[in-house]
């Protein structure tokens, strides 16, 4: 019993939700209050599964041993009870509709939000992610995972990206997500955030990000031979840094509109700060 006890305060220790260590159990610290709810939910919904397990293995050892030949040769010949079948029924509904309410509020926060400050549209490709920002001068730019052997001090193998998503602090971003090519799925674990990213479809998502900080997650849907390898990092400013640094970003990604028509075939385009178009040897 105190085994099964100190297991039970060590699951639930607040510790554990620290970085990563051996050992670690539940999820990363939440960056968010609905990642908190999910959290707290799940810790409701995992009680409510224990109970309901040691319940019925209770009655799996009870009726092993009450009802044994051994100790009944002459079995009883009741084939039903009224009572136990309306409870048996009845109970597990009951279970079920206390769960299912806090669960399907849950699930209607994480798709809507009452007003926001921006929007952020993401669109998964094979295999890296575009971002584009339509609330702050329409310019877009992509995210490439680092190669192992471009990887500076500090960074995380396979968790590192060329140019990260940039979102302010304390303001409810919206984020729309599609695809270009196949299904991916654009997830950040401390965000409490999995959102698939459909080829011609919009779904939508939002996140409230209380401490600025770099958060990562994952493309969590299969989506070709590259598919581990398109991390998703969003970087998390306070508001002054953040406008700061979308006045750089119109510099940086923007596409110039004030390109020449006629172009010599050796000319190049940058387009963005990680890709390069080579202007065909023809006159546009």
């Amino acid at each position: 019993m105190k085994f099964l006890i100190s297991v039970f305060i060590l699951f639930f220790n607040t510790n554990l939700y620290a970085s990563a260590s051996d050992w670690q159990l539940s999820f990363q610290n939440p960056a968010t209050d609905l990642m908190q709810k999910v959290i707290t939910l799940h810790n409701g919904i995992l009680i409510v599964m224990t109970i309901v397990t040691l319940f019925v293995l209770f009655l799996l050892f009870y009726v092993s041993f009450r009802f044994s030949a051994k100790r009944n040769p002459t079995p009883s010949t009741t084939t039903h009870n009224t009572v136990i079948e309306v409870l048996w029924t009845a109970i597990p509904v009951v279970i079920l509709v206390v769960i299912a309410i806090p669960s399907f509020k849950l699930l209607y926060q994480q798709e809507k939000s009452d007003a926001y400050d921006m929007t952020v549209k993401v669109i998964g490709h094979q295999w890296y992610w575009e971002y584009e920002y339509p609330d702050h001068g329409d310019f877009y730019f992509e995210s490439y995972m680092i190669q192992d052997e471009d990887l500076q001090e500090g960074d995380l193998r396979l968790l590192t990206v060329d140019n990260p998503l940039v979102i302010p602090a304390n303001k409810n971003v919206q984020i729309l997500i599609t695809a270009g090519d196949v299904l991916h799925s654009w997830a950040v674990p401390s965000m409490g955030i999995k959102t698939d990213a459909v080829p011609g479809r919009l779904n939508e998502t939002w996140v409230n990000v209380k401490e600025p900080g770099t958060y990562r997650g994952q493309c969590s849907e299969i989506c070709g031979t590259g598919h581990g390898f398109m991390p998703v990092v969003v970087k998390v400013l306070p508001e002054n840094e953040f406008m700061a640094w979308v006045n750089t970003a119109k510099n940086n990604y923007a596409i110039n509109e004030d390109i020449q028509i006629n172009v010599t075939p050796s000319e190049e385009i940058v387009v963005s700060e990680n890709k390069i178009i080579q202007i065909e040897e023809k006159t546009l």
